[in-house]
């Protein structure tokens, strides 16, 4: 017999608190989508009748003081709880059915990065302070949200002279948050949990290392644990960026060609492909050569992952829930395609008695350059 399986919803405006049961009992499901290099979102569908109190509760919310409806999804399996979800309403809309005499209510948001986006804090100034430092800064202000800022330090801090010039901020915070990664190499998203109400927001390189989680298993009878997986080798979407450095003495501009595999992209296979392509970034003989390698490395490791995967599986079925911008492992795909892959997506599709899963997997080599992958959660 399968664990058994909850969904809890919290709503409110700062602070999300339990969902009112009539919203609850109309809620007939719920879509979460989670993404490595996207905004993650979420879409609650709910049944909605004519004298349901549903019709005035998000338009009520919408309009309160602090203008923003806060939810919060957490999926506990097995009697561990996990927050899927953080984000705030963004949009709902009504659509009527005049058949049944009842309307769907479809209600749409995304994660609490949306709350960074929302006033444009241009010319706001750091004196003296590295690209680090100004991001925690920031995200100082959303604390109020239960976000818990989790800034690793660039490697090569780029400091001004405040006599000199002074960095400002051009755009909303979640712009500059995002510029500022992108000149360092780096990424920037929200991890909703460990506990609900709290995000981990995570500003550093992508990372590609860890444990593993239990193995997706295809093709191999009972102990199939998935509905479908495909895979696609694509090798000429590899990109070998040149960066451009100047040297300081004479001025003049040396090009470096920056390898596929490097510290922000180690292989996940034994056999890496060459890049087919060599990429010119000209703008970066004006930066500081370390920022320049970074900004190098993060090119070649954007454009590394030649092969793709995509798949389906019900979470009773695999055990666990599926987590993005983590490890997994792949038995029973054959020789070319068995191995390790990072979660670059997932989509999670719940109704009453089903949660379902699709999935994107990615990497930047063939042939697993492990002899065993985990089977079991740890």
């Amino acid at each position: 017999m399968g664990s058994p399986l909850y969904l809890t919803v919290l709503t409110g405006a700062v602070e999300a608190t339990l969902a009112p049961k009539p919203l609850i009992d109309a809620l007939t499901s719920v879509e979460v989508s989670v993404s490595a290099n996207a905004r993650s979102g979420f879409r609650l569908s709910f049944t909605l009748a004519n004298n349901s109190p549903l019709q005035l509760f998000f338009l009520m919310a919408m309009g309160a003081p602090v203008p923003l409806v806060r939810v919060v999804l957490v999926a506990t399996f097995g009697g561990l709880p996990q927050v899927i979800m953080d984000g705030v309403v963004t949009e709902h809309r009504v659509e009527p059915d005049a058949m049944q005499g009842s309307s769907h209510l479809v209600v749409t948001g995304e994660d609490l990065t949306a709350v960074m986006d929302l006033t444009d804090n241009s010319g706001t100034a750091f004196p003296g302070l590295t690209p680090d430092l100004r991001v925690l800064t920031i995200l100082g202000k959303y604390a109020m949200y239960g976000i818990v800022p989790n800034v690793v330090p660039v490697i090569t801090p780029d400091v001004e002279v405040p006599t000199d010039k002074t960095p400002s901020q051009q755009g909303t915070d979640l712009a500059y948050i995002q510029a500022l990664a992108r000149e360092a190499g780096y990424v920037f998203y929200l991890q909703p949990g460990p506990a609900p109400g709290i995000s981990q927001a995570y500003w550093g390189p992508q990372i590609k290392i860890g444990v593993p989680q239990p193995a997706l298993n295809v093709n191999m009878d009972t102990w199939t644990n998935v509905e479908s997986l495909s895979f696609q080798y694509r090798p000429l979407t590899s990109i070998s960026p040149r960066v451009y450095i100047q040297e300081e003495t004479t001025g003049t501009t040396l090009p470096i060609s920056i390898p596929g595999v490097n510290p922000l992209d180690p292989p996940l296979g034994a056999t890496v492909p060459s890049a087919q392509t060599t990429e010119d970034l000209s703008d970066t003989a004006k930066r500081p050569p370390a920022q320049a390698m970074m900004l190098g490395m993060a090119r070649a490791s954007d454009t590394s992952d030649v092969v793709t995967g995509s798949g389906t599986l019900r979470v009773l079925r695999y055990g666990t829930i599926l987590q993005a911008r983590q490890l997994v492992g792949v038995r029973g795909a054959g020789l070319a395609y068995d191995g390790l892959y990072y979660v670059d997506s997932t989509q999670h599709d719940i109704k009453l008695g089903e949660y379902k899963q699709s999935f994107t997997l990615k990497r930047n080599a063939l042939i697993s350059s492990v002899p065993v992958v985990p089977t079991m959660p740890f």
